[in-house]
């Protein structure tokens, strides 16, 4: 994500915000080390919410509704639209193309095909991986050979230069607090997890910060925010898997299924049935987050060593590596070709200054959005209004509306000025 503006996760997109120019700016081995010390900060910082505050938050969880839910999700694209660095309108439509994009394939509710055009690989949707490396990745690569990205400022190999300068130190710490209890809160609620907690704690820094202007030119808060919020957010999702038995992802489903052979069932009885369990998973997390930061800390000075790589020898490289990967997936090679055409499609957003991460933000959650909004319609009877009935959902629906109208404000003030 930081070095080569390839995200090796869908959370790990917003980091390239301000990672990767962090890198262009010759200052990676800072951003590597701040990544490190704010996944770390976010990872204790959610275990001690999962030690202090699970029963409570699982319960919480257990209130909310599809309507909450859908509303959780429309904040997270109205976020992605706002941290946009290409503009907010860009972003709306890169979050709007990248829903659409996941509604292609098989209706799991109707049975219909949407969109596919009559190409049976469609049937299934497309792949979140394929879309992740080929707008980054791969556009990543084309840029480079077309000598947009042909150069780095380049720095030596010290610990001296690992360091953030005195000042920054201290601009970190607020963004960390607050991206670790953004993502304390979004990791409680299954279905969201680290995307989402990542995009929000972005969006949130974004309009708080007093360095704002530098966020998506390389500003160390973008990177320690989103890192700080992924990190917290994948600790506390084990909490509606523990205390709830309600997987939010696939590991917290083989969590459970891992418990349950060992006779174990996850449930709100299990901290005070099992308390040796519960509390030896909290240990393990915390050395689990402590040997990770030990291993990542003394091989930064290898990882920037990449940077010295020729780009002709190092993409094509990656290039062959990622369809390697991609290939992988399901042995397909509409696979490997479908990443191509969206690394073209990558290559042209960027030459006309479109940020691709929303894009792909929209892709993740416009699924997610439109199920919930089915279930809350059909537990409604077809009444919108439960979307305002519902406290949390209204609450959430006016924060994505003031986040729209806040970041338009400006843009609308100059157009006033310009037709008066």
């Amino acid at each position: 994500s930081i070095l080569l503006n390839i995200p090796g996760t869908p959370s790990s997109s917003i980091t390239c915000l301000d990672g990767y120019p962090m890198a262009r700016e010759g200052r990676a081995g800072v951003a590597l080390l701040v990544t490190a010390l704010a996944s770390f900060f976010g990872g204790v910082f959610g275990i001690l919410v999962i030690a202090a505050l699970a029963p409570l938050l699982a319960d919480f969880a257990l209130l909310l509704e599809p309507a909450d839910y859908f509303a959780v999700m429309l904040l997270g694209l109205v976020a992605a639209s706002v941290v946009s660095s290409s503009g907010t309108l860009r972003g709306v439509m890169m979050v709007t193309l990248g829903v659409l994009l996941g509604t292609i394939g098989v209706d799991v509710n109707s049975g219909a095909t949407r969109f596919t055009g009559g190409v049976q690989d469609l049937r299934d949707g497309i792949n979140l991986v394929v879309v992740a490396m080929g707008l980054f990745g791969v556009s990543e690569a084309m840029f480079s050979a077309r000598g947009a990205s042909a150069s780095y400022a380049t720095e030596k190999v010290s610990w001296q230069r690992f360091l953030p300068m005195r000042g920054e130190w201290l601009r970190c710490l607020g963004p960390a607090l607050r991206g670790s209890l953004i993502g304390s809160f979004f990791g409680t609620l299954p279905g969201t997890g680290q995307t989402v907690a990542s995009s929000i704690g972005y969006a949130v820094e974004k309009r708080v910060s007093p360095n704002r202007a530098n966020f998506g030119k390389g500003a160390i808060e973008g990177v320690v925010v989103p890192e700080s919020a992924n990190n917290a957010a994948a600790q506390t999702a084990f909490i509606p898997t523990l205390t709830l038995g309600i997987p939010g992802s696939t590991t917290m489903a083989l969590m459970i299924g891992a418990l349950m052979i060992h006779g174990v069932t996850p449930g709100p009885r299990l901290i005070s049935d099992h308390p040796a369990l519960f509390w030896g998973l909290i240990v393990s997390f915390l050395f689990g987050n402590l040997f990770l930061l030990v291993l990542n800390i003394p091989l930064i000075g290898i990882w920037v060593r990449l940077l010295r790589i020729p780009h002709y020898f190092l993409y094509p490289t990656i290039v062959v590596l990622i369809s390697i990967g991609v290939y992988s997936l399901d042995h397909s090679l509409f696979d490997v070709w479908a990443m191509l055409g969206f690394g073209v499609l990558g290559y042209v957003l960027r030459l006309y200054r479109y940020e691709p991460a929303p894009l792909l933000i929209g892709f993740i959650l416009g699924p997610m959005m439109e199920e919930y909004l089915r279930r809350a319609m059909l537990l409604s009877r077809g009444d919108p209004m439960i979307f305002l009935q519902r406290p949390g959902s209204a609450v959430m629906i006016v924060i994505s509306v003031l986040l729209l109208v806040l970041t338009a404000l400006p843009g609308l003030k100059r157009l006033a000025k310009s037709i008066g």
